[in-house]
């Protein structure tokens, strides 16, 4: 039985943050290199690990992120190897070399505790969405992940003048750079999205990049506030 298991089995560490499978995230832990992670996220670990649930060093800074008292995120401190899933989501790594991401907070999974990150509003998009809406801006030198409902396309943008459309409910991540404006569409609502009324799109344009993925969540994906 052993060796028909035995590719499942943890592969040697190889990086702080790295891929066991398409839906898993495997994490090397160490004193002094805290985690934020999603909150029950957690589906294994190795050493020693604890968890703080709401932790105040971010409380403050997620209250925007949700309706209620509770963060979405846990910090996690340790030593050891963490593994952090998502309802069999695919998860994506990405390493951040001073450079910043803004990504969905349905999406983010994990990122080291000392990333700078806040909760920013989506610029260009209130008028489209009563008060506007509002992403998790990440930035500095460090590692995240994030999660995608299938396997994600990486859309470059800043080809010439063009720019690029993306469906809400579609979108992961992108570069916070870019400019984002809102498009309705009245005869492509029956296409667009899974609305009854009105359809609309983001539009992007500038040098950068845009996560999608190939499904619509049907949870808040850019959360409203009002």
């Amino acid at each position: 039985m052993n060796q028909q298991l035995a590719g499942y089995a943890p592969t040697p560490i190889a990086a702080r943050m790295e891929n066991h499978g398409r839906s898993m995230l495997k994490v090397a832990m160490a004193t002094g290199r805290d985690l934020y992670a999603r909150t029950g996220s957690m589906v294994a670990y190795e050493g020693f690990i604890q968890y703080e649930p709401n932790p105040p060093a971010a409380r403050q800074v997620a209250s925007q992120w949700v309706t209620g008292e509770g963060a979405p995120i846990m910090k996690c401190a340790g030593d050891g190897l963490l593994y952090l899933a998502d309802y069999g989501a695919d998860v994506v790594v990405i390493n951040l070399d001073n450079d910043s991401l803004s990504v969905n907070g349905s999406n983010v999974l994990a990122f080291d505790a000392d990333l700078r990150w806040s909760v920013e509003k989506v610029k260009g998009m209130a008028k489209f969405a009563g008060q506007g809406l509002w992403n998790v801006e990440i930035a500095g030198t460090g590692w995240v992940a994030v999660t995608s409902r299938g396997t994600p396309i990486v859309v470059e943008s800043g080809r010439g003048e063009d720019e690029t459309y993306v469906d809400p409910d579609a979108l992961v991540a992108w570069s916070p750079n870019l400019k984002v404006k809102g498009k309705r569409s009245f005869k492509a609502s029956a296409l667009v999205g899974r609305g009854s009324g009105e359809a609309y799109q983001m539009a992007f344009s500038g040098e950068g990049i845009v996560v999608v993925q190939p499904s619509e969540d049907s949870t808040d994906r850019l959360r409203i506030r009002g």
